[in-house]
C-alpha cells in the first residue's frame, strides 16, 4: 500500500478566479513513490464544531429549526465536491484545491456560511480517487483509502472577502419567472428607483398587516 496522509494547511481567495473561489493549500505525503493520483474530495462544514451566537441563531432557523433542537438537527453540510489531478512525487507535495462560492440561498452551506457573523468555520475534507505507482513491470493502481481526511478551521473573514470582492454590498436570491415578472411590474407601476426600494415597501406593507 502507498500510504497516504494529508493536512489542509491554509487557505486563500482566488485574485484570478472569474467566480468567487477560495484555493485550499493541501498537503499529501506518502510512504511510497507516486506517479499521479487522480484525487476527489468532499468538503463538509461541521456546525456542532464551533458555537454560534443568539443572532446567528435566528438566521439559521430555516436550517436546523429553533435552537433548542439543535442537539438533534445540527448536521454536517456538504459544501462541495471538487477534483484536481496530483503531479508524480517521492514522500511529499503541496498542491491546491479550488472550491467554489455562492449565494445562491437554496444551497443550504451558502446559506449556513452567510449567517455567520465572526469566528472560523469548522471544515471536514473527504478524500477519496485513484492513486497510480510506477513498477518495474508498469503501473500499480490503488484506491485512496475511505478513511482518508483532514479538519480545517477556516476564518468567517476569509469567506466574506471573497465575496465582498465579488459582491459588494450584496446578496443574490433566486426567484421563479412568475415571480420576477409580478415584482417587475409592481415596480414600474410605482416607479421604484431599485430592488430594495421594492422590497422595502413590500417589507413594510407586510408589517404593517401583520400589526
Amino acid at each position: 500500500m502507498t500510504g497516504l496522509e494529508f493536512a489542509v494547511l491554509d487557505a486563500r481567495a482566488d485574485s484570478h478566479g472569474a467566480a468567487p473561489t477560495l484555493l485550499f493549500r493541501i498537503r499529501i505525503q506518502s510512504l511510497r513513490p507516486v506517479h499521479a493520483i487522480l484525487l476527489r474530495c468532499q468538503l463538509q462544514i461541521e456546525p456542532r464544531r464551533r458555537p454560534h451566537l443568539p443572532s446567528e441563531q435566528e438566521r439559521l432557523g430555516d436550517l436546523f429549526g429553533e435552537a433548542p433542537r439543535w442537539k438533534d438537527t445540527l448536521k454536517p453540510l456538504i459544501w462541495s465536491r471538487s477534483s484536481l489531478t496530483v503531479p508524480a512525487f517521492d514522500k511529499s507535495i503541496e498542491t491546491e484545491l479550488a472550491v467554489a462560492c455562492t449565494y445562491d440561498f437554496d444551497v443550504a452551506a451558502a446559506k449556513y456560511l452567510d449567517a455567520l457573523e465572526d469566528g472560523e468555520i469548522p471544515l471536514l475534507f473527504l478524500f477519496s480517487g485513484t492513486i497510480f505507482a510506477k513498477e518495474a513491470e508498469g503501473f500499480r493502481v490503488e484506491q485512496v483509502p475511505w478513511d482518508n481526511e483532514a479538519s480545517f478551521r477556516m476564518p468567517v473573514r476569509l469567506w466574506r472577502d471573497v465575496m465582498n470582492a465579488f459582491f459588494p454590498d450584496c446578496a443574490w436570491i433566486r426567484l421563479r419567472r412568475e415571480s420576477l415578472d409580478a415584482l417587475q411590474r409592481f415596480r414600474a407601476r410605482k416607479g421604484l428607483a431599485s430592488w430594495d426600494e421594492v422590497l422595502e415597501v413590500l417589507v413594510g406593507r407586510g408589517e404593517a398587516a401583520a400589526r
